[in-house]
Formats: structure tokens, C-alpha cells, sequence
């Protein structure tokens, strides 16, 4: 896989030296055993896979290179580049600026941009409506495109399910920009619609098999799914692809009971008329990810601590896995530890932040499970396990306990 320049603001020299080593030592990744850092009377246990994944280093690269190579210009983000806001917050002290939020809402006027003016296009893609939009202003929207390729896969796979006649049913959150982009380009050749989680698949089995009425699907998925869509005709062939960044294991699990539901209206002998497999649409990055996690879940530790953007769709699902195991804090960095008794974090399913006293144990050794979102920068750990070593008496020095394990 190729390397990219990323700034050194963003490189690790503690994080990095162990993902350096395991990478060694480990380089077709099979091994997703965490690593054990101990520090005496602190012990992190580090995830085997975490941090910048492909796409956003790729979006990164082209990104800071614009700025570099064009001085003088203007330029803007179309939303932000990746859900981190130390990454975003940086560009922006730069002299980028977002032209949306990430739900779409407009932060400027489309009158405000010139033809002449830089437009970047995020990780997640963007919608062919917008496309236009920058091409009717005489801005190429492909010249600065960040696109993830692992994204662009999921629409060349939908494009080849309409081509076959399939409806496309799209895992994923209907207010994330790359749920918007991946419908937007599967809608332009399929019918295509929008289910959240397992529950909602399970509504849509009863739909399809009729024990619930087709006035249900237009309830459930009325606001996403294709104009003109009809449940009796376009729910006959379909194929299920996701938002790259959902649990990797619920995608499979929808497209499983999905596949149920049709061999039990069809037979076996005419499945394959009516269901397509679409496994090959899982992004790497979030099945590595999701993978290391569960192999922290099998570790003894007293904590959690998960450092990523709080709209971060990849990162708040490691918190969702780690949450059954671990006193679990979704933080976006350092800033967040305000003592060794007060920690600010992010309670994703409740949509909020929320401040815990007694957060960090009184026994020792305390054992603390450390790990990131595909989006947050390996110097954010550094820092987080810096600012808690602060916390702690008596610890030894994390260079020369690193230096020792990759020796």
C-alpha cells in the first residue's frame, strides 16, 4: 500500500514507534493481538490497528497540497474533510473555509464561489446534485477530489446492482455525507432506499413477505428511498451495500436476514435471482478497526478511553463495542482529561457531553485501554497518554519502554 505525506504535526514519535514495530513484525496484518505498554503503576493496552486510515490520509495529502500550490487562491472545503476537528480546525486556520456543514446545511451562498476558486471535495464523496452545482459554476469538482476509493467501490458495486436489475438497500445513517453521496450516485441508475440498523431490516423482511402492509415501508422509509418507489415491484431483486464505516458485523447481519427473507418467499433454486452478494463492499479500514476491538474486549483493564470526533460515525462505534466491557470515555483529545478527577467525554447515544468524577481508578497498577477513530491523528494519543501519565505517580518513562519493546 503506498505511503502519503502528511504533515509532521500529525505523526506520532510514541504511537508511531509502536505501530512501526507491529507493522514489522506483523506486515500482512494477521495478528490483531493489542499491545501491552507498561508503565509500572499505569498500563495502557494499545489496539493493533487504529488511526488515519487509507482515505483519509489520501484526502489529507491532496488537501495540504492544494493549500501548498496555490497561494493567493481561494479555497474551500465542501464540508469537513473528515469528522476530527483538530484536522478540520488546522485547514481552517489556514484559510480554508467550509461551504457546508455536515448535513448539508449551507455555510455561504453558492453565489459567493468564483470560477476560479478551489473546491475540495471531502473523504465521504458528495452528491451528484452538487457536482452540477460546481460545474454550472465552472469549478471542476474531480480536480480536488478526496473521495475515499474504498467509497467509490460501494458506488461502482451499486451501479453494477442496478445494472443487474437489483434494488440497492443502503446501510447506513440518512444524514451522513457519504450515506447522501452513496444514494445520490446509486439513485441515478436504481431504485434505491436507506435502513439503519438490524430492526429496520427486520420491518423490511415483513414488507417483503407481506405480513406487514406496503402503507408500513412508506412510513419507515418514505423520506429515504427513490421518488416513484414501489414496494411490490422493486423489492422483488436486492442487493444491500453500506456506509463504509458502519459495524462491519450489523451490515452482515441486515444482509443475512435480508437473504433469509428471500429464500423464504423465492426457494432456494431461485435465490440467486432475487438477492446479490455484496460482502465485497466492507471497507478494510473499519473491519481492522472493529476487529482490534474485539480483541481488547477479551483484555482485563479498568477503562477505556476512545479519541476521535464526536460526528465520527467509525470512531462512536468502537465506543459502542468497547461500552460492553469497559468503563468506556469517548474524548476528542488531551483537553478533555481535566484532572485525575474530572473527565468531559461524549455520550454518543444520548447526543451530548457529559462531565464523570472518579474516572481514574486509586488502585495500582491502573490498566487503561487506549485506542482512536480512523479520522484522529496518532499525535492525539500521544498526547492523551502523556496528559495521564501526568496523573500518575512513579511511572517510568514512555521512550524508554517503547525503546525496550521494539528493540
Amino acid at each position: 500500500m503506498r505511503t502519503f505525506n502528511i504533515p509532521a504535526h500529525y505523526r506520532s514519535n510514541l504511537i508511531g514507534r509502536i505501530k512501526a514495530f507491529r507493522k514489522t513484525q506483523d506486515p500482512r496484518k494477521q495478528d490483531f493481538t493489542p499491545t501491552l505498554l507498561d508503565l509500572g503503576p499505569l498500563r495502557f493496552i494499545l489496539a493493533r490497528h487504529f488511526g488515519f486510515c487509507y482515505g483519509v490520509q489520501n484526502a489529507i495529502e491532496i488537501s495540504y497540497k492544494a493549500l501548498e500550490e496555490n497561494p493567493g487562491r481561494r479555497i474551500f472545503l465542501l464540508s469537513q474533510m473528515i469528522h476530527n476537528p483538530e484536522v478540520n480546525e488546522d485547514l481552517e486556520s489556514r484559510g480554508l473555509r467550509f461551504i457546508q456543514d455536515t448535513h448539508g446545511r449551507m455555510l455561504m451562498s453558492w453565489d459567493e464561489l468564483r470560477s476560479d476558486d478551489i473546491v475540495i471535495i471531502p473523504a465521504f464523496g458528495t452528491t451528484l446534485e452538487t457536482e452540477a452545482r460546481l460545474k454550472a459554476l465552472g469549478i471542476d469538482p474531480l480536480k480536488h477530489n478526496t473521495t475515499c476509493p474504498f467509497v467509490e467501490k460501494v458506488w461502482k458495486r451499486s451501479e453494477q446492482l442496478g445494472e443487474q436489475h437489483h434494488t440497492v438497500v443502503i446501510h447506513g445513517k440518512a444524514a451522513h455525507e457519504e450515506t447522501r453521496a452513496t444514494f445520490s450516485h446509486t439513485a441515478k441508475g436504481a431504485p434505491a432506499m436507506i435502513l439503519k440498523d438490524l430492526h429496520e431490516a427486520r420491518e423490511l423482511g415483513r414488507i417483503i413477505l407481506g405480513t406487514l402492509p406496503e402503507s408500513r415501508f412508506h412510513e419507515l422509509f418514505g423520506t429515504r428511498c427513490t421518488p416513484g418507489f414501489d414496494p411490490a415491484k422493486d423489492l422483488q431483486r436486492v442487493g444491500v451495500v453500506n456506509q463504509t464505516t458502519m459495524l462491519a458485523t450489523e451490515t452482515q447481519a441486515i444482509a443475512d436476514h435480508l437473504k433469509e427473507v428471500m429464500l423464504e418467499k423465492y426457494g432456494q433454486a431461485q435465490l440467486k435471482d432475487h438477492f446479490a452478494d455484496t460482502r465485497d463492499t466492507l471497507c478494510y479500514a473499519t473491519n481492522d478497526n472493529q476487529d482490534a476491538t474485539t480483541e481488547l474486549m477479551k483484555e482485563q483493564a479498568d477503562l477505556a478511553l476512545v479519541v476521535g470526533g464526536y460526528n465520527s460515525s467509525n470512531t462512536s462505534h468502537i465506543v459502542e463495542m468497547l461500552e460492553g466491557k469497559f468503563p468506556t470515555f469517548f474524548i476528542n483529545g488531551d483537553k478533555e482529561i481535566i484532572d485525575g478527577t474530572t473527565i468531559e467525554h461524549y455520550n454518543y447515544p444520548a447526543q451530548k457531553l457529559e462531565h464523570t468524577t472518579g474516572w481514574l481508578p486509586a488502585k495500582r497498577p491502573v490498566t487503561i485501554v487506549l485506542t482512536s477513530g480512523a479520522s484522529c491523528p496518532d499525535t492525539l494519543l500521544d498526547r492523551v497518554m502523556l496528559k495521564v501519565l501526568g496523573l500518575v505517580e512513579g511511572v517510568r518513562q514512555p521512550d524508554e519502554v517503547i525503546g525496550r519493546l521494539v528493540e
